[in-house]
């Protein structure tokens, strides 16, 4: 534990924390021998060294009655992002971080970049943004380098050694003198052209102006590229990247902040335009892109719904399954418990077999008490069926409950092609096939969700959709939620496209949309009756 007492970051008592950190210096101080073993300890933990002694800047805390100048002390996410970034660096392998604004990044990248070149010797730790404004700038906070400078100052002289911001800090290079490592800084199209370095780290790398030149100059300077940034839509290398499959996203979202809750997310709202809030808050790359089929703010109201609207939920325990093949898509289970989604899953098919990914899927649903799943019968879902009946077959030797399993069909025609979803289109009319149909049935669960949330309205409770915050992968979730848009056809119907703009296939949204496909109402009660 990194306090040895709670901490409340949406009610801090940095009392408390000063005083702790006074009463630790004063034993250092009064046994100077023990601190080459503590200096060991945070050349290997700089996460817990910017915990201890870290000191971070922000003039908004003022009007709310708190000092400009605070203890930095790192809740889960930010530890977590650390340790990621450590193992990038050692495995001398690239790394994207996707983030919503005004998430502490540019603080906690410089107070890593301090903490190792403190107690790492001949590291040269590299930053580059889109203006030099932004590397450095004499007396301007929004710069990384004031940060590092201000990090720095604020340390105790034993952990700062012989640093000296009068001589060891020029314009856009910091020097460690006690360990011969360095920070330096670069802009626009110079990012890349200077040393080569142990690590660097791209700034809002989306918002760069020439990236292709950055991206050639870095080839050649550093094996640990960390580009971290909001996303600038699809039409950007970050992008591009981040949908890859071929290196490793960190996501950063709100939600993994403590000190933000839903009364924040309402107020960005209400302050800035939808586009704004679904790329910037929510981390939509398509949030430009029109027909978008569920926009994020719908998404973000359906997070707890059935506490927020005081709902106990019931109904049928069921689940939806992806499947994936040996590439980079991952095998993806969703299960519900009547509208609440309470359980998501997402597994890699690399090495496996789709009888293996069945034998987990049953597992899952024995756990969780899943009575049925319905599975993606197109394409590789399409041996699912064999492979449901050989082990239920041997569940049923054995004496052990059977489960049902149900084909989908997005390629195939729609759910009750006579009935009408939208008013006086039938839907054999409206939708071009089930894939559509279902995603649009699961629209129109986030708009019922949204209206009655967000604007107070009357609603269906069974037509509604909730899902847990404490699910594990939510922000991935979330952003693959909104992530398919709709057209219309020449002859009127609605097609979905899951991948707009190159990205990857919406594996975890895909499986909740099964999970929620409309046909599986009805086959809940056929199956009920015929039992």
């Amino acid at each position: 534990m990194p306090l040895p007492f709670p901490f409340d970051f949406r009610d801090p008592d940095y009392k408390a924390v000063f005083e702790w950190r006074i009463d630790r210096l004063q034993r250092i101080r009064a046994n100077p021998g023990a601190l080459p073993a503590l200096k060991t300890f945070y050349k290997d933990n700089p996460a817990q060294f910017i915990i201890d002694w870290g000191m971070t800047f922000d003039p908004r805390n003022v009007e709310r009655g708190l000092p400009a100048s605070i203890p930095f002390l790192l809740f889960p996410k930010q530890e977590e992002w650390i340790l990621w970034f450590i193992d990038r660096w050692k495995s001398q392998e690239p790394g994207i971080t996707e983030k919503t604004r005004d998430m502490g990044m540019s603080w906690l990248t410089i107070a890593l970049a301090d903490s190792v070149c403190l107690f790492n010797r001949g590291v040269v730790a590299g930053f580059g943004s889109r203006k030099e404004e932004y590397v450095d700038k004499i007396g301007a906070p929004k710069s990384l380098f004031w940060k590092a400078r201000m990090f720095l100052q604020m340390l105790p002289p034993e952990f700062r050694g012989s640093w000296d911001i009068n001589k060891h800090a020029p314009h856009m290079r910091i020097m460690f003198p006690d360990t011969d490592s360095t920070i330096t800084g670069e802009s626009g199209d110079g990012i890349g052209r200077g040393d080569r370095s142990s690590f660097y780290i791209v700034d809002e790398s989306a918002f760069l102006e020439r990236p292709m030149l950055v991206d050639a100059s870095l080839s050649q300077t550093t094996n640990c590229r960390q580009d971290i940034s909001t996303p600038n839509g699809m039409g950007n290398p970050f992008a591009q990247k981040r949908f890859s499959g071929k290196m490793k996203v960190f996501t950063f979202h709100w939600r993994d902040d403590p000190r933000k809750d839903d009364a924040w997310y309402q107020k960005q709202v209400n302050e800035l335009d939808a586009v704004t809030v679904a790329q910037e808050i929510d981390i939509n790359y398509s949030a430009s892109v029109e027909g978008v089929v569920i926009p994020s703010a719908w998404v973000q109201a359906a997070i707890d719904a059935h506490v927020k609207l005081g709902m106990e939920p019931t109904g049928a325990l069921r689940g939806g399954l992806d499947v994936a093949d040996e590439g980079i898509d991952k095998n993806a289970f969703a299960g519900r418990h009547g509208v609440l989604l309470q359980h998501l899953q997402s597994w890699s098919g690399k090495g496996g077999d789709i009888y293996q990914t069945v034998v987990k899927t049953f597992s899952i649903c024995d756990q969780h008490g899943y009575e049925v799943f319905d599975y993606d019968a197109d394409g590789l879902g399409a041996g699912v069926r064999g492979d449901s009946r050989e082990i239920n077959e041997k569940r049923r030797e054995a004496g052990h409950r059977m489960v049902r399993v149900e084909p989908f069909r997005g390629s195939g025609a729609v759910h009750d092609p006579e009935g009408e979803m939208i008013s006086k289109r039938k839907n054999k009319d409206f939708f071009l096939n089930a894939k559509a149909q279902s995603w649009w049935s699961l629209r129109m669960r986030f708009q019922e969700t949204y209206r009655a949330v967000v604007e107070r309205m009357a609603y269906d409770p069974d037509a509604i959709i909730s899902i847990r915050s404490d699910l594990p992968e939510l922000s991935t979730l979330i952003m693959e939620l909104s992530q398919p848009t709709y057209t219309i056809n020449a002859v009127g119907k609605v097609a979905i496209d899951k991948k707009p703009d190159g990205t990857k296939s919406p594996n975890l949204a895909d499986a909740v949309m099964i999970c929620y496909q409309p046909a599986a109402r009805s086959l809940d009660i056929w199956s009920r009756l015929a039992g």
